[in-house]
């Protein structure tokens, strides 16, 4: 079938034959003027009292005669309805109610509805109202009325049902479904969800234009309803369909995988297939009509408050009547109407005219970026030197820790030429001043791999540069050599780091990081090498 959605029509149409069947019985009867009722909604009203009475008897096991249903009438009339009716009319108008528009003067009626499978309409049969004998004291023989099951149906669907439980009846019903594996009753219920939560955000998005347009129509009783319906779809919502859309396609997923891996599904089971992939996909609708609804009621509130704000201030405002304000003064006194700017420019928005302040120019006056700067320099000078100071010694500090670690590499490859950072272990706390500072270093002689220390002379002469206030290898490196060289050390053409490949990992236990905690340091073994 190509819509899906027209399966199951004739069930709905035969909701519609309920009201449709009822309204045609009703209408273009002339009876009803005889009693007062002129208008459908006055005959309506009437029609569905006496349909809540026959309900409420059938309910009770009781009879129900039209003496009964008579007497029903007259009472309604008497404390609401006020119509010029007898006992006698009121008795004629339930017989005319019950036996021709209830029970179509007892004729079968029949309704079309069309099933779009079979391409064919169907005639559906439709009754309100049945009858039964009953004996009073044994002999005397009267007839009773009841409703049919369509009468009831009729009646429940016109009874207002909360909004809240109206989600929550449609969500038992669908979770029911999909227990008993019925996948067709199922997508009908998973639609309804979410034409319920759809409904939902179209009441919080016309109750904000509402609300935009005028606050104070929108009353507060209005805004409670509304925010505790939100509630009521927000909470638990968002899990309970979480877990249905996962249970879903897992059993979607295992129809699939059995279909490709075991065996042909067979057209029952495709039919299951299709509509637990629909299922899935109004699962996600729903969810995201969740976050929707969730979004919509925070931006509900936030604008309920803030109209209501906003209409407070306004009650501070000063109003004034322009007839006795203005027109009446002005023929009073004419000569106002030379000053007439002074009264509209506050409606434009401008300012004032700016008036000559003659004690603001006898005052001694100062320059304003003179006095800025000034005020300026008072708080940047405020303990900056001991600011200076502080920051200055911790930066020579660090420098020196680079420094140690640096020196403790050039001294062993002046002595020893060539070594291996494992042999290093015992004399970690030269080596390594700290985590960081070692890490850094490292990193760096093993980016160079290489260093030419005559080139880095020459290239150091060639170019003036201030020197850095950070680490730079290259820099700190020919400061260490030249100073070692004037202490008598061996000379350093070249200086050469790599890793020794298929080496155990070297491992530094009880170093300390920056914050003084204690860490465990594990790297590559190096070959240091000096030319």
């Amino acid at each position: 079938m190509q819509y899906e959605f027209l399966k199951q029509f004739p069930k709905r149409m035969k909701n519609v034959g309920l009201y449709a069947l009822l309204f045609g019985n009703s209408s273009q009867k002339t009876i009803w003027k005889q009693y007062g009722f002129d208008g459908m909604d006055e005959q309506l009203n009437m029609i569905f009292s006496v349909m809540l009475f026959l309900m409420e008897q059938s309910l009770k096991e009781e009879t129900c005669m039209m003496d009964d249903i008579g007497a029903y009438i007259d009472t309604l009339n008497t404390t609401s309805f006020e119509k010029s009716m007898s006992y006698d009319d009121c008795r004629r108008l339930g017989d005319f109610i019950v036996n021709v528009v209830l029970s179509n003067d007892g004729r079968p009626m029949f309704f079309q509805g069309y099933d779009f499978e079979k391409r064919a309409y169907q005639r559906i049969n439709i009754s309100y109202v049945a009858n039964r004998i009953v004996y009073l004291d044994t002999e005397l023989k009267r007839t009773s009325y009841y409703l049919t099951d369509d009468g009831y149906n009729l009646l429940l669907g016109t009874l207002e049902i909360e909004n809240n439980m109206k989600l929550t009846i449609h969500e038992m019903i669908f979770k029911m479904h999909l227990e008993k594996q019925s996948y067709d009753k199922a997508v009908d219920e998973v639609k309804n969800v979410f034409n319920l939560l759809r409904i939902q955000l179209q009441k919080i998005q016309e109750a904000m234009a509402r609300i935009r347009r005028n606050a104070l129509n929108y009353s507060v009783t209005d805004y409670q309803m509304i925010l505790g319906e939100n509630m009521d779809t927000i909470r638990d919502t968002r899990k309970k369909f979480l877990e249905y859309r996962d249970m879903v396609k897992a059993r979607a997923q295992q129809l699939e995988e059995e279909h490709i891996n075991i065996r042909r599904l067979d057209e029952k089971e495709e039919e299951n297939l299709g509509n637990l992939r629909m299922i899935e996909g109004y699962l996600n609708r729903a969810i995201d009509e969740h976050q929707k609804i969730l979004n919509n009621h925070l931006d509900l509130k936030a604008l309920y408050t803030k109209e209501l704000e906003e209409l407070s201030q306004m009650s501070l405002i000063q109003r004034f009547s322009l007839r006795s304000e203005l027109f009446d003064q002005i023929l009073e006194h004419p000569e106002a109407l030379g000053r007439m700017d002074v009264f509209f420019r506050p409606l434009f928005l401008q300012g004032p005219e700016k008036i000559y302040h003659l004690n603001k120019a006898l005052e001694p006056q100062r320059a304003v970026r003179k006095k800025a700067e000034e005020d300026s320099q008072e708080q940047i000078d405020f303990d900056e030197d001991s600011w200076r100071s502080e920051q200055e010694q911790l930066r020579l500090q660090k420098m020196e820790k680079y420094r140690g670690c640096l020196r403790f590499i050039l001294e062993r490859l002046s002595v020893l030429g060539e070594f291996e950072l494992a042999e290093c272990q015992e004399e970690a706390e030269r080596l390594i001043p700290n985590v960081e500072i070692f890490k850094e270093i490292m990193v760096e002689l093993i980016r160079s791999r290489e260093i030419d220390i005559p080139a880095l002379k020459k290239e150091r002469s060639n170019f003036i540069q201030e020197a850095s206030g950070g680490f730079q290898l290259n820099e700190m490196l020919l400061q260490l050599l030249e100073a070692q060289e004037e202490a008598g050390g061996r000379s350093i053409q070249r200086i050469f780091v790599s890793r020794i490949e298929n080496a155990a990992a070297v491992t530094f236990e009880g170093v300390r990081d920056e914050t003084g905690q204690e860490r465990t340091i594990r790297c590559s073994n190096l070959l240091f090498r000096a030319k």
